[in-house]
């Protein structure tokens, strides 16, 4: 089964992207680290005690207000949920603070979600699926790359877009606030580099610079270069074949932390020539 590893960055149509492949045609399977992020850190969690014991001393307003709706003690006493504008406040950003804070916040989330994500992945292999998405926003800078087959980065050529599209979407966030989420996610044209470093059909880059119908083609195209390098013959037979699949699933890994070390060796030779 092919793990086709879906990134970008904010406002740059990921979710869009996403959706499509959950459609026909494609009707792949989608597990959203997104979805799983708010699964994990839910009222009475392990990652809900854990932020609140973090950030709350310092986060007046972590969680949400006692209202009609949400009992000062939460649904079923298990505490308010979480304010997550006023979280995201205190972790997005380029200062040392900021960044410090989100590291403590992504040690709390990333090892839940990844369990989460394990099980899901296990039950789209047990069903037969040919290929599974995983939508990660931040699938270089977590390490998950490494356990992907293909890796997919939606981007946009100019970063004025993702501005313009943010505060279209958001328009409660200020110029500052939409600034600051998006450097927090990196370049995205530099995840493009990155995915397209990684070999034909290893990685590739859909472009959204436009409106639906070319994102629709764009995807088009993409999809049949994953196709050819990943065809259906082949998940079948690793699916019929478990200890092939085991070795498969190795020799990717490996192959992908060969491609790791190769730009960042690339990354570190030009810087040192600036």
């Amino acid at each position: 089964m092919l793990l086709l590893g879906l990134t970008g960055s904010i406002a740059t149509g990921k979710s869009t992207v996403s959706s499509i492949l959950s459609s026909p045609p494609y009707s792949l399977p989608i597990i959203d680290a997104d979805l799983l992020a708010r699964k994990v850190v839910e009222p009475g969690t392990a990652g809900y005690q854990k932020i609140l014991a973090h950030f709350a001393p310092t986060t007046p307003d972590l969680l949400l207000p006692a209202s009609e709706t949400i009992p000062e003690n939460g649904v079923n006493g298990k505490g308010r949920p979480l304010n997550r504008p006023a979280l995201g406040r205190r972790v997005f950003g380029d200062s040392e603070e900021r960044r410090k804070d989100r590291a403590v916040l992504n040690g709390i989330v990333h090892p839940a979600v990844r369990w989460e994500m394990f099980k899901s992945v296990l039950m789209c292999y047990l069903k037969g699926h040919w290929a599974v998405v995983l939508d990660i926003p931040l699938l270089f800078e977590s390490g998950l790359d490494v356990m992907c087959g293909t890796v997919l980065v939606v981007a946009v050529t100019d970063p004025a877009i993702q501005m313009k599209r943010l505060r279209e979407r958001d328009p409660h966030l200020s110029a500052e606030d939409a600034e600051n989420r998006v450097k927090s996610q990196g370049d995205v044209r530099e995840k493009a580099r990155r995915a397209e470093a990684r070999g034909k059909g290893a990685g590739v880059v859909v472009w959204n610079d436009a409106g639906k119908e070319e994102l629709k083609m764009e995807i088009g195209r993409v999809m049949q270069e994953v196709t050819r390098s990943s065809p259906r013959w082949w998940a079948w037979l690793l699916l019929l074949c478990p200890p092939m699949a085991g070795m498969a699933g190795v020799w990717n890994y490996y192959k992908a932390l060969a491609i790791n070390r190769r730009w960042k060796e690339q990354e570190l030779q030009a810087k040192a020539k600036l």
